[in-house]
């Protein structure tokens, strides 16, 4: 049985991460080069994620970048060509790259709700559709990240709402469609997490942060190492029988009948 908690547990892998110059999918691409794994990070500013790189590097870890949107199929093919060249067969993907601004329907505009629909769902789509080809099957792992926005309607946030109900069932079609190939399909829903840019909009006063903690039933934020062992443990062999999950982080906020929303 594999044992989580040993060194190295994803030595030889090689993981491909949008979102990854930052907050929580950095955490994550952390969280695997430390145990062993080649990971490509992709966003769309190159010095960020550069930056990303040379600290990953630094620690000891294997990694390289490649500036790419993921409303680009084109790019993202580029990206995985680069990744396969590198490294070979792709066995983790994380779908990391979201867009969120706070805004009521009817001061958004159809442009700016596509933006969000396109970065999300869309960009989760690209990902996914466009990785298949270089996966390593059976044994390879997809992760998306969500949002509690997928199951609970929050004011200002229709845009994510929508867009992150798609992402759920969208990974949900896929662990059907690819499960009998060896492909695992799986989504982390966080809650509030501490140090990243959501909270600091949402939460951005002491006073803030006390009522946010309040809604969430343990009564804090969760950290980014807290969904990074998260993300191991799913894309880890420990987790070989799960697939088509939604696996909420979020301390029991939604289970509180609590919205962190931006109202």
């Amino acid at each position: 049985m594999a044992n989580i908690f040993r060194d190295n547990l994803l030595t030889g892998k090689v993981a491909f991460l949008t979102g990854g110059g930052s907050g929580i999918t950095l955490r994550i691409a952390e969280r695997y080069a430390s145990h062993g794994t080649h990971v490509m990070l992709i966003g769309r500013r190159q010095e960020k994620l550069e930056a990303a790189v040379a600290g990953i590097r630094g620690a000891g870890g294997s990694a390289d970048s490649c500036a790419a949107d993921v409303r680009d199929y084109d790019a993202l093919q580029q990206a995985f060509k680069k990744t396969n060249e590198l490294w070979g067969q792709i066995d983790l993907i994380v779908c990391g790259a979201a867009g969120n601004f706070p805004a009521p329907v009817l001061g958004m505009s159809a442009n700016a709700f596509k933006s969000v629909i396109d970065i999300d769902l869309l960009g989760t789509f690209n990902t996914c559709r466009g990785g298949y080809e270089y996966l390593r099957k059976p044994g390879a792992s997809i992760l998306s990240i969500s949002a509690t926005h997928a199951f609970t309607p929050i004011p200002l946030q229709a845009h994510v709402c929508a867009g992150k109900a798609g992402v759920d069932m969208l990974s949900k079609v896929l662990a059907v469609e690819w499960g009998p190939s060896g492909v695992r399909v799986n989504v982390i829903t966080p809650g509030p997490v501490d140090d990243t840019e959501g909270m600091r909009r949402l939460a951005p006063t002491e006073e803030a942060r006390a009522n946010a903690s309040a809604k969430v039933p343990l009564r804090r934020f969760a950290s980014k190492d807290e969904i990074a062992d998260l993300a191991l443990f799913l894309s880890s062999d420990a987790a070989a029988y799960i697939t088509g999950s939604i696996v909420v982080c979020d301390g029991g906020q939604s289970l509180s009948g609590h919205s962190l929303g931006l109202a």
